[in-house]
């Protein structure tokens, strides 16, 4: 294994005949992969947008241990039921010998970079289990093209690396653009709230209560609010009611909420679900909001009974979970389990400026589904690519052969979002031609109907240097080599910009190189959240 810790090359002996497997295989999925519904604009399951064909499938091959398997086996990370342990595992074998195939369930999560700006602005390194690098990319806009209804469109692009034969190869999804806030359904959202001792500290339940605040005079009036609390008990402050003229009682109760004693997060939970299938509304969207510390320590703390009644309500009533992280001690791994198993996301807010883009921007209007289940797979040519792996994700892998089970659980997205997943791909010396396909499939939130849509790049887009590509890309690199560079345990970079990088994704920069170039980026296109990334890199330049 060479020092990136990526699957080794395999030889050219076999390729021609393992290409012609999986060719095979491409047929026999066209075939009946799944439901064209043409009234609805969705393509062929196995068609790319351009009339390509979709990802090949894996060949027969003995399953290693750890494996997901249809008959319920061992598996070593099953999208959003992977557990503590394998939570923050390595991605860097997720494709043995001889898997061209890459698969995983989306992810619109943010918590972890804006976690690590709050602990880095108050002078310490994150712990490296906190960071999780599809996180970091997916926190910056990217400007991908937007389908013209609902559903994804998909662009795959690259550039070299300063280490030979090295790329990075970046795929993006992006959903339609947010109807106005007229267009879309109503909502009905139950907040739980975390009123403990914890919550006293300044920026926590004050900041909450002023973005809440603020979130309800922006709300619809035909839009319901919920209020349950939690410290040592949970209580239901106020049932689920229609906005209309009574936003003064959601104030009020917004406005008496007072810090009290331990956080019983699991009664929260609970309460906070009952409250939300009591205040069910038909034809609306239906969300628990989840604003905490997430620092369990009264009542039922164990992880996996609270996951299991947050999956429970979500599988029978199709309620999503949105985890807002507040605190600068902050239990980051339970609050994002708890909205993998909601079939939510998170976020995390250190700043007024934050809880006010969260709470009164994105919460309202991202409250519409556009994509259940979704699962992305990317199919490497073994012609041109000797080997590859996923930048993060460690914990949304899915079976190759789970790609098409739409039982197996994917990740919800809204509209107005982008997905971006980074790869690092070794090509073959002198190869030329297609380099991969990327598939998205998707279930409509409402029918359940299966979707999918794809698209591919060839060898001749990675022919210029990252640092001078899109502005996108160049974006995304410089958020995934800080996001590596805080992972390296050992503080393996080169802080002052020599020749011995030591980071593990190939051409990595030294943390003050990266500053230079996220301070480049910021200047030149005056975005504040570049200069807020570009000062998290200076600082933690300075601190490693």
């Amino acid at each position: 294994m060479n020092r990136y810790g990526i699957h080794g090359e395999r030889g050219r002996r076999g390729t021609t005949a393992l290409l012609a497997l999986t060719l095979a295989g491409g047929l026999l999925l066209t075939g009946c992969g799944g439901t064209d519904d043409a009234s609805n604009g969705a393509k062929d399951t196995a068609a790319d947008s351009r009339g390509g064909s979709g990802p090949m499938p894996a060949p027969d091959r003995p399953r290693g241990e750890g494996e997901q398997r249809h008959d319920g086996g061992t598996s070593s990370g099953g999208a959003r039921e992977s557990g503590e342990g394998e939570k923050n595992g390595d991605s860097r074998e997720i494709a043995p010998d001889p898997d061209y195939l890459s698969t995983f369930a989306l992810d619109v999560d943010t918590a972890s970079y804006g976690y690590a700006r709050r602990t880095l602005s108050e002078g310490r390194l994150p712990d490296p289990s906190t960071v999780r690098p599809e996180e970091f990319v997916n926190s910056f806009r990217q400007d991908y093209e937007r389908p013209d209804g609902d559903g994804f469109s998909v662009t795959v692009d690259g550039a070299r690396t300063d280490d030979e034969d090295w790329s990075l190869v970046r795929v993006g999804l992006a959903t339609r653009p947010a109807d106005r806030q007229s267009e879309r359904p109503p909502a009905a959202l139950t907040f739980v709230i975390d009123v403990s001792g914890s919550m006293a500290e300044p920026g926590r339940l004050d900041l909450a209560q002023e973005a809440l605040g603020t979130m309800t005079d922006r709300l619809r009036d035909d839009d319901s609010v919920a209020i349950v609390t939690f410290s040592d008990e949970s209580e239901t402050v106020l049932p689920m009611t229609r906005l209309g003229d009574r936003r003064g009682r959601v104030h009020d109760a917004i406005d008496g909420l007072e810090p009290m004693e331990s956080t019983n997060l699991g009664a929260g939970v609970e309460t906070g679900y009952e409250t939300a299938v009591e205040g069910r509304r038909e034809g609306a969207t239906n969300r628990v909001v989840l604003v905490s510390d997430a620092l369990a320590n009264t009542g039922d703390t164990d992880a996996d009974s609270i996951l299991e009644r947050v999956a429970t309500e979500r599988r029978e009533h199709g309620i999503t979970l949105f985890g807002v992280g507040v605190g600068s001690d902050y239990g980051d791994a339970l609050m994002e389990r708890l909205a993998d198993r909601g079939d939510g996301h998170t976020t995390y807010v250190s700043t007024t400026e934050d809880a006010r883009e969260v709470f009164s921007a994105q919460l309202p209007r991202n409250i519409e589904l556009t994509a259940r289940d979704a699962k992305a797979q990317v199919a490497f040519d073994p012609e041109t690519v000797a080997e590859f792996r996923l930048v993060g994700y460690d914990n949304r892998q899915v079976a190759d052969e789970d790609f098409r089970d739409d039982r197996v659980d994917g990740g919800e997205v809204g509209p107005g979002h982008t997905v971006t997943a980074l790869y690092a791909v070794r090509t073959r010396s002198g190869a030329d031609g297609h380099l991969a396909t990327a598939t998205v499939r998707w279930l409509a939130p409402d029918s359940r109907t299966p979707h999918e849509e794809s698209g591919d790049v060839e060898t001749d887009a990675l022919d210029g240097s990252v640092w001078d590509a899109d502005h996108g890309l160049r974006v995304t690199a410089t958020a995934a080599y800080f996001a590596d560079a805080l992972r390296t345990s050992d503080g393996g970079y080169d802080h002052g910009g020599g020749d011995d990088h030591g980071g593990s994704l190939p051409g990595a920069p030294g943390l003050s190189e990266l500053s230079e170039r996220a301070d480049g980026l910021a200047d030149r296109t005056e975005d504040e959240d570049l200069r807020d990334l570009a000062e998290a890199i200076e600082e933690a330049n300075r601190l490693a």
